[in-house]
């Protein structure tokens, strides 16, 4: 079992930041991929951005390329999204999940794990 805790989340004006935290625990999970997805009211939830755990590969939707950086810290079990340049669309629910497989994570299918979610509101 890998256990997922986001922190992170809040409101902010459009052109600001937020950073997002996902602490990470339980098995060991060095094979694992970790990754952000979203849901804004009355969508369905989408991937923004996916990292391996070794290697350190990085994946992000287009939507978010230029904006958002996402990045991990081995020593801490815990990932971050830090999310510049924020605009009223990026207004969502953001869920941290973990898969042993970064295609299965990057295409949200069968995902193993994921967090409880945290609120991200951007206001014009």
């Amino acid at each position: 079992q890998v256990q997922l805790v986001e922190s992170g989340g809040g409101l902010v004006q459009a052109g600001g930041s937020l950073r997002l935290s996902c602490a990470a625990s339980g098995r060991t999970f060095s094979w694992y991929a970790f990754g952000w997805f979203r849901q804004a009211p009355g969508k369905e939830r989408e991937f923004v951005a996916a990292i391996t755990w070794t290697s350190g590969a990085t994946y992000y939707a287009d939507s978010v390329k230029g904006r958002f950086t996402i990045s991990r810290d081995n020593a801490k079990n815990t990932m971050y999204l830090q999310m510049n340049n924020l605009k009223p669309e990026d207004t969502a629910v953001y869920y941290c999940a973990a898969d042993r497989s970064i295609a299965d994570l990057r295409a949200g299918q069968g995902v193993d794990y994921w967090g409880q979610g945290t609120q991200v509101t951007v206001s014009s």
